[in-house]
């Protein structure tokens, strides 16, 4: 009589395949997760490094568009950057451009503010760095309290300000606009992160009020040269 074949006896046990153990399981895990949170910094530098380029670039032709004021209506013209609540949403991010206010038979109303455009707000995450945006000497930008009659409500506050005259003359040549990006928790100053501590960017204002662009982040004065966290 014939004993039937085991599937034991066709398959020995040497050759068969045992699935994952726990501990090869885990390891994979534990790698995708490390890819996974490395792929998700590499994004959030590059999504920083992006708005740097775009808060640059639109802060450039508002340069262009207040020296354009400032000759057309023949008066001053100013580029500000809300620096009044840490809390707001607004701060370092909010940009306008005002000029001298002019009266019905044409002549300045010296230092009356009129609201020349719609705000414009930085990409989140980025902001106007007051610490290393300087003036041609290397002195702080400065500030001023807007209000009027002729500003909005929402916009009123303290700023930073860069001015034309009424002939479109930038007087400060050499001055530097900075910005960076960085993390904000609500009510402080702005901060870096470590990987984010060189995605500073900028361009410096000449007489004529044409720009040029910083090359790369070692051509902006004083910013440090190490890779530690710093503020705005």
């Amino acid at each position: 009589m014939k004993h039937p074949i085991s599937i034991t006896a066709r398959f020995p046990a040497q050759h068969r395949h045992a699935g994952f153990t726990l501990v090869e399981i885990l390891a994979v895990i534990a790698i995708i997760t490390i890819l996974m949170a490395a792929g998700a910094i590499g994004i959030g530098n590059l999504n920083a490094g992006k708005g740097v380029t775009s808060a640059v670039a639109t802060c450039e032709s508002l340069f262009e568009e207040a020296r354009t004021i400032a000759v057309s209506k023949r008066c001053k013209a100013r580029v500000m950057i809300d620096v009044d609540d840490p809390a707001s949403e607004n701060y370092l991010r909010r940009v306008i451009i005002v000029h001298e206010k002019i009266n019905p038979d044409g002549s300045v109303a010296a230092d009356t503010w009129v609201q020349a455009n719609r705000a414009y707000d930085m990409p989140k995450g980025t902001f106007f760095s007051v610490e290393y945006s300087a003036l041609e000497n290397g002195g702080k930008i400065p500030e001023t309290p807007l209000s009027g009659a002729d500003i909005k409500t929402d916009y009123r506050g303290d700023y930073a300000y860069y001015e034309f005259n009424g002939e479109g003359i930038f007087e400060a040549a050499g001055s530097s606009f900075v910005v960076g990006s960085g993390i904000r928790p609500k009510g402080q100053e702005p901060k870096t992160t470590r990987g984010a501590a060189r995605d500073f960017a900028g361009f410096v204002i000449w007489r004529n009020g044409r720009t040029s662009i910083f090359r790369s982040p070692a051509q902006i004065p004083n910013l440090p040269s190490n890779d530690q966290p710093f503020p705005f």
